[in-house]
């Protein structure tokens, strides 16, 4: 592990899969001046990225995280988002080279924090959205959810096939080719036996 006694840029590399080639990142990296480059071979997705945990832990107070693109270090928008947040708490810069954002200067904090705004604005546009939606859908007399599994008349055939004793709960689970739990759910009463 390093001191961190003056800035140490340390480069952050992933490649989606094991035949892509991270030489083009790692040659940015170098060019920006870092010093240590780490990493990962998964997909943007992938929740386990242990190169990252590993240059995360290795950063100190005043180093700064340098990436070739936004993309290369977050899953999701929401995710850089809050990668980019914790090294800020911890006095660590970021910069990412191919969008010229560098949270070691003024400028580029504000920027971020738009993209912090803008991410959160667009957020509130979709709950706005799918409130709205709901409300119309609900006075046109619509209901959200799932819809039943069984109809009205499957209903009334699983009560009276129950009802008159002779079919088991599996058996009517059978014949309407559903779950023994849905059955039980429509029989009011019936209490479901482990």
């Amino acid at each position: 592990m390093h001191q961190g006694t003056s800035e140490t840029l340390v480069g952050y590399a992933r490649v989606s899969t094991a035949d892509q080639n991270p030489q083009l990142q790692h040659d940015a990296l170098k060019l920006a001046g870092c010093d240590r480059v780490f990493t990962d071979k998964a997909s943007g997705a992938a929740s386990d990225r242990p190169q990252l945990a590993a240059a995360l832990d290795y950063l100190r107070e005043g180093d700064t995280l340098v990436v070739w693109r936004l993309d290369r270090l977050g899953r999701s928008l929401k995710h850089l988002l809050e990668v980019v947040n914790a090294l800020d708490e911890r006095g660590v810069g970021f910069k990412s080279i191919h969008e010229a954002i560098d949270t070691t200067t003024s400028t580029g904090k504000l920027v971020f924090h738009i993209f912090g705004a803008l991410a959160e604005f667009e957020r509130d546009l979709i709950k706005d959205r799918t409130t709205a939606g709901l409300a119309a859908a609900r006075a046109r007399g619509r209901v959200g959810g799932r819809k039943p599994v069984l109809t009205v008349k499957q209903v009334a055939v699983a009560q009276k096939m129950y009802a008159a004793g002779d079919s088991t709960v599996a058996d009517i689970a059978k014949v309407l080719g559903v779950s023994r739990a849905t059955i039980y759910r429509q029989l009011p009463g019936r209490v479901p036996v482990s």
